[in-house]
């Protein structure tokens, strides 16, 4: 439900792609007045803009930030810094307004032109991925928002995130990137790990269009030992049981069937024996298992 935040400030939206557009339409609904949206495209501008059903668009973002009392830089994180530069530069800052970006790799000092103006600066990132702009369905509900920040930025951040239906956690401003990096490993790296899972099954005789369907109900157990028990209590297999004869068998096939796979497999085996030593596994097993992951092929 909506904050109970009598005459919610006017917010401006800087950055007009699928982030920036879902912000407003939904942030519109929740009952922020929209003063208008920039872009350097001003048909990106007037896209957004009639999603959200205001008039107001323009490329010089200055011309809609200047009356509003909350602004969204919502470009690629390459732009931000210039981006608000500008806008502070051109008198686009009003003073007493709450600046905030929405990277989720770059720390909101990035907006230090912006408090030199007399705002207060904070960042609020979305932990999902905007594949497309999706305007029937509210994509932030349920999802976590991180905010940063100085305090009264994390304070109008945490209300927004509240009234988008998020779950909101505040984050190290200093640490930021750590944030990100655990969100590169959560996600993309995933990826990379189930590639590495699909390419050893298709080795092993499985049909590519079948793969998926063999290894998601492991995946999905999996996924429901972490939330039930947590990590390492959800690491089972040979390196959790000190197996050391089945991991050796695992190298001298994949090193002779696909060596080109090898390598990633040795480095996320030796990443598992420190978890194994943390569910209790003996400090000699962990040893050889440690040993036999770092020889030579």
């Amino acid at each position: 439900m909506p904050t109970d935040i009598p005459n919610k400030s006017t917010i401006a939206i800087v950055g007009c792609g699928k982030v920036g557009t879902c912000l407003g339409k939904f942030l519109s609904d929740a009952g922020y007045p929209v003063a208008g949206v920039a872009s350097r495209s001003m048909a990106s501008a007037e896209r957004t803009a009639g999603i959200i059903g205001i008039d107001r668009f323009s490329d010089r973002p200055e011309t809609v930030t200047a009356a509003a009392g909350i602004v969204l830089i919502t470009t690629p994180d390459d732009a931000i810094a210039s981006t608000c530069q500008h806008i502070a530069d051109k008198g686009g800052v009003c003073p007493g307004a709450v600046v905030l970006h929405c990277s989720g790799a770059l720390p909101s000092t990035l907006l230090a032109p912006a408090k030199a103006s007399g705002a207060t600066i904070g960042s609020m990132h979305p932990l999902q991925s905007f594949a497309r702009i999706e305007v029937e369905k509210n994509p932030f509900c349920g999802i976590v928002v991180s905010v940063e920040g100085e305090p009264a930025a994390v304070a109008t951040a945490r209300a927004m995130a509240q009234d988008l239906e998020a779950v909101c956690v505040e984050i190290r401003t200093e640490a930021k990137t750590l944030y990100h990096a655990s969100a590169v490993v959560a996600s993309n790296y995933l990826v990379t790990v189930m590639d590495l899972a699909f390419q050893l099954l298709e080795s092993a005789g499985i049909d590519t269009c079948d793969v998926l369907k063999v290894l998601k109900p492991l995946i999905d157990g999996t996924l429901a030992n972490i939330e039930k028990v947590g990590i390492p209590e959800a690491l089972t297999g040979p390196i959790a049981r000190g197996d050391v004869e089945t991991v050796a068998t695992h190298l001298d096939q994949i090193g002779s069937l696909r060596p080109d796979l090898l390598s990633l497999y040795r480095a996320l085996g030796q990443a598992t024996v420190g978890l194994a030593r943390a569910k209790g596994l003996e400090a000699n097993r962990a040893e050889q298992l440690s040993q036999l992951l770092d020889s030579a092929p």
